[in-house]
């Protein structure tokens, strides 16, 4: 696939040749790759969204949501699943081009295609399906004393146009065609994306795939646009347009921070829908250690190194108690984290930043690091990441900021408790999280319930023996929690409820039958599932 570098307002390829441009890098060695990338300009983001806005007039008037328009149900499913067959139509050779732009290896990269296209064909069901509009009717009672009652019906429309910002550590499932742009289209929502410059050329290949699947499927222009762009300046200019009405974003605390007080400023105030990081705390309870401390200290490992320890979901601290095999457990992890092979970085600044950070965790009092530092060694490429285990105490946690900061990469911290009361402590200082974990032997988690309604309020999901870098995408999963973890700890960005995020109520009162979304006709004659006079239907 031809790679031009340009920036696309709808369909059309604008930006070549004009203005700052900037290359992809090899995030093995470093070095910048062709094409070049051209930054999209001020007039260019303005068409773009002004595109989308159109777009959304388009989806969700009344023709647009009627059967066979574009925005209807059939339509909308139509267009996510062309999505997923056109991306894997061009797979091998796109993962060709992550594995360049991010160092990821083949066998994940097809991993995430089918995450990717999963959950586009999962939200194609769910638009089919209806239910996710909420639908609800309260019938008139023109007899009701002292006041008749009115004919009311409620359900959730489409917000508007929605700027997506693809993610670093997921080029295909948290970027382009993935999970924030999936539940955007789903909801009616025109999609303008700014392409992450960390993999350049896979956003360029994937959203062309995107196009391919707008035209097969009759969507209005503009249902999908997308910039490029290293400056800050592209990002909060599109946050600041007056078209653009929620934002999808997942990446750093500060970038995140950045795109919600540029929408809190505007005129008119938007939604800023940010995943922003996590140290996700597993706590190892007594009886779980002595049980199995061994089989723990190797699903950790196995956890703390997934993907260079990439993820947002890695468990960057362990809380344990001492004794109770808690020694051995260390032990055990430092082995297997010392012999853990390097791995290839996203970037060669997220390497450089895991190096610092790294490196000021050692020199963080009261802190021991118990595996050798390969890269100061010069044993490992400045673009790899070494696994990385650290040990404090739980007096040391509570009292230093830094060891409650996330480290990005494969590294974790032990923190070392006397008895439960430390755990608590350990727990209460917290800030929001994307995961808790308690593994516990049979009903000993009872012991400590305590401690689990502590996670359970820092948390967005708490879960038990087990390891929080599996996230299935389904109806029930959460993957959001109080901040600084996520902007806003009522919204998930995976699983079907993540569509609520680009989604408003609207109730018509006493309106013409003939006026009335499909959903909410007397009739239903859509089949959804509505909440009809207090009782589900």
């Amino acid at each position: 696939m031809t790679m031009t570098g340009c920036n696309f307002v709808g369909s059309k390829e604008v930006g070549v040749g004009v203005g700052k441009s900037f290359k992809g890098v090899n995030a093995a060695t470093g070095e910048a790759m062709e094409p070049a990338f051209w930054q999209a300009s001020e007039s260019e983001i303005d068409a773009a969204a002004r595109l989308a806005e159109g777009a959304f007039g388009v989806m969700n008037s009344q023709a647009g949501r009627a059967a066979g328009g574009p925005g209807s149900p059939e339509k909308k499913a139509g267009f996510l699943r062309a999505i997923a067959e056109e991306l894997e139509a061009i797979g091998g050779a796109m993962s060709e081009r992550i594995t360049l732009e991010t160092g990821l290896p083949a066998a994940r990269n097809a991993g995430e295609l089918g995450r990717t296209t999963g959950q586009l064909r999962q939200f194609a069901k769910l638009v089919e399906e209806g239910w996710w509009v909420d639908g609800r009717i309260e019938h008139a009672d023109l007899e009701r004393k002292p006041a008749a009652k009115p004919d009311l019906r409620r359900m959730l429309f489409g917000i508007g146009p929605v700027a997506v910002f693809g993610a670093s550590n997921f080029p295909q499932a948290f970027s382009v065609a993935g999970g924030d742009t999936a539940s955007a289209l789903a909801a009616g929502c025109p999609v303008v994306i700014k392409a992450h410059p960390a993999h350049p050329g896979v956003s360029e290949m994937t959203f062309r795939a995107m196009l391919a699947a707008a035209k097969k499927t009759g969507m209005p222009e503009g249902i999908v646009s997308m910039v490029q762009g290293v400056d800050p300046s592209v990002s909060i200019s599109l946050v600041k347009h007056p078209a653009i009405c929620a934002v999808g974003f997942t990446g750093s605390l500060r970038a995140g921070r950045a795109l919600m007080d540029a929408a809190a400023s505007r005129p008119v105030p938007i939604p800023v829908y940010a995943e922003m990081g996590s140290i996700n705390p597993l706590f190892i309870l007594p009886g779980a250690m002595a049980e199995r401390g061994a089989k723990l200290a190797e699903g950790l490992k196995t956890s703390v190194t997934m993907g260079v320890g990439q993820f947002c979901t890695k468990p960057g601290v362990v809380v344990a108690m001492e004794g109770a095999g808690s020694e051995a457990f260390v032990g055990q992890l430092e082995k297997l984290l010392a012999d853990a092979p390097a791995g290839v970085m996203l970037t060669p600044n997220i390497a450089r930043a895991f190096h610092e950070g790294r490196q000021r965790l050692t020199q963080t009092a009261g802190v021991k690091r118990c595996t050798p530092n390969k890269q100061d060694g010069g044993g490992t490429a400045a673009t790899q990441g070494a696994a990385t285990l650290f040990v404090t105490t739980a007096e040391r946690f509570v009292s230093d900021h830094v060891l409650r900061e996330e480290l990005f990469g494969p590294s974790t911290v032990v923190v070392l408790a006397k008895d439960a009361g430390q755990m608590e402590k350990v727990a209460g200082v917290l800030e929001g999280q994307l995961t808790a974990g308690v593994h516990a032997a049979g009903d000993e988690a009872k012991q400590f319930a305590g401690l689990v309604d502590v996670l359970t309020r820092k948390a967005g999901r708490v879960l038990f023996n087990g390891f929080p870098t599996g996230v299935e995408v389904n109806h029930a999963m959460q993957h959001g929690g109080p901040y600084p973890a996520t902007s806003d700890g009522r919204s998930t960005s995976v699983g079907t409820a993540a569509i609520a995020r680009f989604a408003r109520p609207v109730a018509f009162q006493d309106c013409p039958e003939e006026l009335l979304p499909e959903e909410l006709k007397e009739g239903n004659p859509r089949g959804v599932r509505r909440l009809v006079d207090g009782k589900w239907e």
